[in-house]
Order: C-alpha cells, then structure tokens, then sequence
C-alpha cells in the first residue's frame, strides 16, 4: 500500500504527534509498505526532501511562532503539492486538527479525490486563552475537514467521546503504540528516590502540580523535556532537577529507575511516556484527565494506575492498516 502520512512537524521536532507519525511510518515501511511523510518545518526556506530510513520525508516551510499553529507558506503552492503526493498515494492519513498545516493539507488532499483519515490529537481546543479565542473561527474550518474525511482514528476513548460531542462525526479507537525497546527494560525504582515527569513543557502539561505530588511523597521530581514553559518551571521548581531531551537509551534507563512516572496534564490525547512506563511495569501517578485513557473511571485529583494494555507498534499497524482498506482506492 502506497500512504501519504502528514504531520505538523520534521522528524526534528519534539512532540508527541511528531513521534507518533514517524514511528507509524517507520512501523509500516518495516512490513513493506510505502510511506512518504509530508511535514511542516519551520527551519527551511523551501521544500526539502529527505530520507529517514526508508521512509521519504518532505518538509514544507511553515510559521510555528512559540512552537504551535504551524502555518504554511505559500499555501497555493502547498495545495498542488499535496493533491501531486496524494494522487500517487492509497490513502493519506493526517495528523492533528490543531496545526494549520495538517488541516489545510488535509483539505487539499480530499479536494484531489484521495481517501483521507483523519487522526485528529484533539484536546478539545485551544491550551492560552488567546488559542482559545482563535479555535472559535478555526473550529469551522476543521468541521469542514471532518465532515469530508473517509474516517477518525482517535488514540483513546475519552478523545474520542470529545471529538464526537464536538463535531458530531464517529471516531474508531486505535490507542498508539511503544517502541519495541521499551520492552527491554523492568522497573527497578521500588527504592529509588525521584519521580520522573517526561514530555513537552507546556503551561497545561502542569508539571508544577507533578512537583507537588513528588514532593509530598518525599520525592524528587525529575524533568526530561523542554517547551515555551521551560524558562518559568526553573525559576519556580528550584528542587527539580531538569534534563533536555535524553538519548533514547538514557531516557528508558531513566524512566525503568524512577519510584513514579507522574502526568497531571489537564489535557492529554494518549500520554506515550505513561504508556512506556507503564509497559515497563513502572507505577504512574495520574490527572483525572490522563487517568481515564488508561483506567476508566478514574475521578480522583492523583490517580495510582499500575497496569495497562500497552502495545509494541508491530502491533497496532494491522488496526491501522484495517482502518487504510476500508477507504482506500479501487
């Protein structure tokens, strides 16, 4: 099967939809699929195309100011690009409703006649106030996307349930997966004296509150990420200890170490290092808001969930792929 994958970011940027997108692509490219990703970046100033393993990259040039919106350039340039790279796919599969790029290039890509799914990261809107007020107009727009795609694939059933209240449009569940290094490692933090939040650094991800929950448990909270929040959380947090984004291999041996991994996000599509903790057998300390993904019901301010069904990404494809044939072309 030939997909066009479309992601709001490079294979560069640190995100959640990024990883998402780039390890699907990697997943299907490794059971002989052909995949090319179409992805907005920032850092160049006209299309680039690289190789990323097998899997063919295109980075369009985009405005992301403090790292969100990520609106194309030359967006009638974009329009015929996309409705080229969809005309030589099966199916296209977008990814994030709250990125300009991915929406607008969804909207081409179904105009050109090509069937579209739709995965849509949603969190119900905007995460500044100023977001906020900007989805009221924006909101249309993705109505208009939503009401044309051939299906949704939400990551889990509270996103789901948002995004049917929302747009009235019916979502399939297909929760993301983890790397298959991930299950190289057992917890060993009975012991250990920290609790590990890793992510994005974003106002809503409420990484002060993660610092509260650690430091009432006699913790230390470490922090593995960055973001627009990063600057704030050091001047407020002095007894966490901060870390940039790790290598691959330190962050699991980081993550497999701590007492806890704690997310008190008060919004979240499907937490992927809860996920990776919780395939590793490390406890979790949980939002309500993040509770719910992987235990349902969950309703209380801190949330202990020790177990989940987490799968590798070999695993998920085959959803992925049952979603893909039901609307590709003849």
């Amino acid at each position: 099967m030939r997909v066009l994958l479309v992601s709001p970011g490079g294979p560069g940027r640190l995100g959640g939809v990024e990883y998402v997108v780039y390890s699907l692509a990697r997943a299907l490219a490794g059971v002989g699929h052909r995949v090319v990703v179409l992805a907005g970046e920032p850092g160049v100033g006209g299309l680039r195309v690289l190789d990323l393993g097998g899997v063919e990259v295109h980075l369009w040039p985009v405005w992301s100011p403090g790292g969100a919106y990520h609106i194309p350039r030359r967006l009638g340039e974009l329009r015929r690009y996309v409705a080229r790279l969809a005309a030589e796919a099966d199916v296209v599969h977008v990814h994030s409703v709250h990125a300009v790029f991915s929406v607008e290039a969804g909207v081409a890509a179904g105009e050109a006649g090509a069937p579209v799914v739709l995965s849509p990261h949603y969190h119900g809107g905007g995460h500044t106030p100023l977001r906020e007020a900007l989805w009221t107009v924006w909101r249309r727009r993705v109505a208009g996307l939503a009401g044309a795609v051939g299906a949704v694939v939400a990551a889990s059933r509270p996103e789901a349930e948002r995004w049917e209240e929302d747009f009235g449009v019916g979502a399939v569940v297909v929760p993301h997966g983890v790397g298959d290094d991930v299950f190289l490692y057992r917890w060993r933090g009975a012991s250990s004296d920290y609790a590990v939040y890793a992510g994005r650094l974003e106002r809503y991800k409420r990484v002060d509150k993660a610092y509260e929950v650690a430091a009432a448990l006699g913790l230390r909270l470490l922090v593995v990420g960055d973001g627009p929040h990063l600057r704030a959380l050091r001047r407020r947090l002095r007894g966490a200890l901060f870390l940039p984004p790790q290598p691959r291999e330190r962050y699991l041996d980081l993550l497999s170490g701590a007492r806890y991994a704690i997310n008190m996000s008060a919004r979240e599509v499907y937490s992927i290092f809860v996920a990776e903790a919780l395939a590793m057998g490390v406890p979790a300390l949980l939002s309500r808001e993040v509770a719910e993904i992987y235990m349902p019901g969950a309703s209380g301010e801190v949330n202990e969930v020790t177990r989940a069904e987490v799968r590798p990404w070999s695993q998920v494809v085959p959803e992925v792929l049952a979603v893909y044939r039901g609307i590709e072309k003849p």
